[in-house]
């Protein structure tokens, strides 16, 4: 099985890398749209700022072979924040695979809760073959100042300052807001799940 990691100006791509060889499967971090097209799994992780990460997909053409993939697509922090339509970090155009504003974190108590959410927090409402594995309220790692808001793609959920999505699923593009090479068991049986679709 080939699997593809999408290389771009966004951090954190080496992680995914090694919690696919714990896993005992070897990825391609890669920019090349051949590889990435003819992969039978593709990553597309990231730590970063959405324009920024959109005007570098853009230059290398990876924005329209993204939304053209056809095998299942596993989007990760930014990744899923790029596949929605739009992010108002730099009132960015994304992808638009999942109709979906991502919003910045208002916190209503600044000093009990911080912006970013950086830390552990427990999933809940899981509908996807993404966690056939994981149990209700397992707990996952998360960095993060903005959020997707819950919507008919929305497949888990989660809660910091208010209910948001931490995961979206539509057609062959599954996305999650945490970060499953960071999450122990339960991100890695998440992953698993992933390379068996």
């Amino acid at each position: 099985m080939k699997t593809a990691i999408i290389k771009y100006n966004a951090g954190n791509i080496r992680s995914v890398l090694f919690a696919l060889e714990r896993l005992g499967v070897s990825g391609t971090v890669t920019d090349d749209p051949e590889e990435i097209r003819s992969a039978d799994k593709v990553i597309f992780p990231g730590v970063g700022e959405a324009s920024t990460a959109m005007q570098y997909l853009r230059q290398k053409g990876l924005d329209k072979l993204i939304v053209s993939l056809q095998q299942p697509v596993l989007g990760i922090c930014l990744g899923l924040q790029l596949l929605c339509r739009h992010s108002e970090e730099n009132d960015t155009t994304c992808l638009g695979v999942f109709d979906v504003e991502v919003k910045r974190f208002q916190s209503p108590v600044p000093n009990l809760l911080k912006i970013p959410q950086i830390g552990w927090n427990n999933i809940a409402g899981l509908h996807s073959t993404l966690f056939e594995h994981v149990p209700e309220n397992s707990y996952m790692y998360f960095v993060h100042s903005y959020y997707a808001a819950l919507s008919p793609d929305t497949v888990a959920i989660t809660n910091y300052v208010i209910n948001y999505s931490a995961a979206l699923q539509k057609d062959n593009f599954y996305a999650v807001q945490f970060h499953p090479e960071k999450s122990a068991d339960a991100g890695a049986r998440l992953l698993e799940s992933f390379l068996k679709l």
